[in-house]
């Protein structure tokens, strides 16, 4: 598996994952889980980091984290090397306990996206096969193929979710009195009209994922994503990569991100017209294969597309629609995607970012 690059920035926020080696469990009992946490409580003040969100699973743990002094991958060197020592000594065992490296993925911290990436993290003892919350049931989900959930297993994963102790969110809920180490306000705010407290709002947010079914098209982003935030967030942190980051980095992903710019340029050039040409004109496809493009290589929401383009979402995402119908029987629209897609690689190649 490719090396995550690190995006150390000063102030840069992250959702940090770390797994146990051969995904084998890396908590056995409440003495491990009590002593991480201690640990997590030290990092904080050793290293200056904040920590936002935090759950502790069998076999892993989530945080979300902010890094004032741009040093999250000394933080969680620490962090894991001295639980991981701890841990061998009593439980008389030798060799790793974690996966190689923790995962980073930069979040952005504005608008709603740290948020997102809170829910996350205090719904994964909730997404559990147990509960039908199974990689499999969710995937049924997203795919329209599931059975409405029983008011008697919503109420075993609220149960579950108000019971998991390993976790912020009986602080962020009001359940649990707030350790100095955990900072809390700036994602109250974002749910609470910009009070610093807003436990009961957060609570009733949350919940009401759970009795929705936790909505996989906004949540799946924090594990399955480069990065956690906008089109524009994302595009930064592009520019920041470095020429090179060795063979085994994650660094063609991240350059296989399109920008909105390369996909017109591509457009343009397989069409041989500029953009106000044909963005507008009726039956052209010219604009529904940009945002055809866009959004399934780049990354855009529907909302971004329609600012490019000064269409509604609605419309935007029935332009995409309407396009991938017609590809599958245009043979003269499948020979322009060939042309766009050599485009895209070229421009996508020659992309510095730096």
């Amino acid at each position: 598996m490719a090396r995550s690059i690190r995006h150390n920035i000063e102030g840069g926020w992250c959702h940090i994952t770390t797994r146990g080696v051969g995904r084998q469990r890396i908590f056995g009992d409440y003495r491990d889980r009590a002593h991480f946490v201690e640990l997590l409580a030290e990092a904080v003040k050793r290293y200056g980091i904040c920590l936002h969100a935090y759950v502790l699973m069998d076999n892993h743990y989530h945080l979300l984290i902010e890094t004032p002094r741009a040093n999250a991958s000394r933080a969680l060197q620490w962090l894991n090397l001295s639980y991981s020592v701890w841990y061998n000594l009593r439980h008389q065992r030798s060799g790793a306990l974690f996966q190689a490296r923790f995962k980073s993925i930069p979040v952005e911290n504005e608008g709603s996206w740290a948020l997102a990436a809170s829910v996350y993290l205090h719904l994964n003892p909730v997404r559990i096969k147990a509960l039908g919350q199974g990689k499999t049931d969710r995937a049924a989900e997203r795919a329209g193929l599931y059975a409405p959930v029983s008011t008697a297993v919503l109420l075993k994963r609220l149960d579950q979710l108000r019971q998991h102790k390993w976790s912020s969110y009986p602080v962020y809920a009001g359940y649990s009195k707030k350790p100095e180490w955990l900072t809390c306000a700036r994602i109250w705010q974002r749910v609470s009209g910009g009070r610093e407290s807003g436990r009961t709002t957060y609570r009733r947010y949350l919940e009401e994922y759970v009795k929705q079914g936790a909505k996989e098209d906004v949540l799946r982003k924090a594990t399955a994503a480069l990065a956690i935030g906008s089109t524009l967030f994302i595009e930064g942190l592009r520019k920041r990569l470095p020429e090179t980051a060795g063979e085994q980095s994650n660094l063609k992903q991240w350059r296989r991100l399109l920008s909105f710019e390369i996909v017109r340029k591509a457009v343009e050039t397989a069409k041989g017209e500029k953009w106000a040409s044909f963005v507008n004109r009726r039956g052209d496809t010219g604009r529904d294969l940009a945002l055809y493009y866009a959004r399934q290589y780049g990354g855009f929401t529907l909302h971004e597309l329609g600012d490019y383009t000064e269409c509604g979402t609605f419309a935007v995402s029935k332009a995409i629609s309407r396009i991938m119908g017609r590809i599958q029987v245009n043979r003269a629209l499948q020979k322009t995607m060939k042309e766009i897609d050599a485009c895209v690689k070229s421009a996508s190649d020659s992309v510095p970012d730096k």
